[in-house]
């Protein structure tokens, strides 16, 4: 019996490996998106109402069923939305082994190998960015939680009173200066942190590419100071979700240092530019951050999540998440305990597969993948400046915002253009109205490092078909 049931469990698990190879194989065929009523959807997943068992290999089959009908496939080489990527064979091995053996990284002592795991990749990472060895870093949930990570620490590195008191012993009011485009998530963690919506300051960028203005942030900082605010936080973004804007780093380091303000940079996409001598040339200046925001689940190509959290401040660290109990493990010195040193408690092990993709492709691999997403964000622009298209941003990162005269002159709308793409199916992007551009246009980013030349050529038949 025993024999029968093991060999049961084995066909099971090969049969789910054919499933998943047969739909990575397959991607290309399967349409990017199948326009779904909420209705449908609903109905798929309220038909089972838990009354009585239904064999494993029987709701296997049928869920992969509905999330093959009811998904937007954001790991097909023509999806071109949102920074969700195609992800790597090993990371997908790394997540079942992890599911697996479940280790939990509270605790160094509950799953060394897990966390030694962890810390190895991030120190590479770290060095990558120009950090000092004594840096202390640690995997998240995503860019939302190393956001806010990074305004804990610097409210505890700026006020040392903050930790004891929080923020009503402050005799200042704290502001944070970010890009007009900076990403919401820091609204969000200024709200967490109980400094509210006002806190932010949202200094206007330049066009064509969107960067912040450093002269505009000098204007707020010297009003805001004059006002009696303390400026304590000025975040620079590498690679913004609207247009892949990357602000000028350098200078903004340089002026954070002038107003003694914390300076962090959220790189949760452009961060993975470090590892492309081509690239790294974008992101300069981001070694001198004190925090940097980095996803591990976008341009590196692993499932989510993954986020990445960086600080050239371990004392500070140390200081913001410390806490001991009686029902913890004792650390010690030569081990990191996750739940001493970051916002989270019990989580799984994330990192395994950042670990295992680099280990399979190598830094030199993971930089010919993310070289040649580039060079199709570079054919993808002269497609569609050859087609009528008119290109709108400006960076060296494959996002690529354009507009065409018929949406300029109001014949035809953005969304009538996605509509249509969606309707059809072989292709995804989105719309976006970068801050203080006039009008929607269109926006396209490569997201898979698979995408080649005939899925750009498949786009611009798309949006000229759409144009019609």
């Amino acid at each position: 019996m025993n024999e029968l049931r093991e060999g049961l469990s084995a066909d099971r698990w090969i049969r789910l490996g054919s499933i998943i190879d047969h739909f990575r194989r397959t991607i290309r065929e399967t349409p990017v998106v199948r326009p779904t009523d909420p209705g449908e959807a609903k109905s798929a997943v309220q038909q089972y109402n838990f009354s009585r068992p239904v064999a494993l290999d029987d709701i296997t089959a049928q869920v992969v069923r509905m999330f093959r009908d009811y998904s937007v496939h954001v790991t097909h080489p023509r999806y071109f939305g949102l920074f969700n990527p195609g992800v790597r064979e090993a990371s997908i091995v790394a997540e079942t082994l992890v599911a697996t053996f479940n280790p939990q990284l509270a605790a160094w002592s509950h799953s060394p190998i897990a966390n030694e795991i962890e810390q190895h990749v991030l120190r590479q990472f770290s060095n990558l960015l120009g950090f000092p060895s004594t840096a202390a870093f640690n995997f998240c949930n995503g860019g939302a939680e190393a956001n806010l990570s990074a305004m804990l620490v610097a409210l505890n590195h700026q006020f040392p009173r903050w930790r004891a008191e929080g923020i009503a012993c402050l005799k200042v009011t704290p502001t944070i200066y970010v890009s007009a485009d900076a990403h919401d998530s820091l609204v969000k963690a200024a709200r967490a942190c109980g400094l509210g919506d006002s806190a932010i300051r949202r200094v206007p960028t330049t066009s064509p590419r969107f960067a912040v203005d450093p002269d505009q942030l000098e204007l707020f900082l010297v009003e805001d100071l004059r006002k009696g605010w303390s400026p304590f936080m000025i975040v620079g973004t590498a690679g913004t979700t609207s247009t892949g804007a990357v602000d000028p780093l350098r200078t903004l380091a340089a002026i954070a240092q002038k107003y003694n303000a914390w300076f962090h940079v959220d790189a949760a996409w452009g961060g993975t530019a470090v590892l492309s001598s081509t690239l790294r040339r974008e992101v300069r200046g981001i070694e001198s951050a004190d925090s940097v925001t980095w996803d591990a689940h976008k341009w590196l190509s692993v499932p989510f999540s993954a986020g990445m959290f960086f600080c050239r401040h371990s004392a500070s660290v140390g200081s913001t998440f410390s806490i001991h109990t009686s029902y913890m493990p004792t650390g010690s010195a030569e081990t990191v305990d996750p739940y001493a040193s970051t916002i989270q408690w019990t989580r799984r092990a994330m990192g395994l597969k950042v670990f295992m993709s680099l280990v399979e492709l190598g830094f030199d691999g993971y930089r010919d993948l993310i070289e040649h997403q580039a060079a199709m964000g570079v054919l993808l622009r002269e497609r569609l400046q050859g087609q009528g298209f008119q290109v709108v941003n400006d960076t060296a990162l494959p996002v690529v915002c354009f507009t065409h005269p018929k949406i300029r002159q109001g014949q035809v709308k953005t969304e009538h253009v996605l509509n249509t793409l969606y309707s059809r199916g072989r292709v995804w992007i989105s719309d976006v109205r970068p801050t203080g551009y006039p009008e929607k246009c269109l926006r396209a980013c490569i997201t898979h490092y698979e995408t080649d030349e005939s899925d750009i050529e498949c786009l611009i038949e798309e949006l000229v078909n759409a144009l019609k």
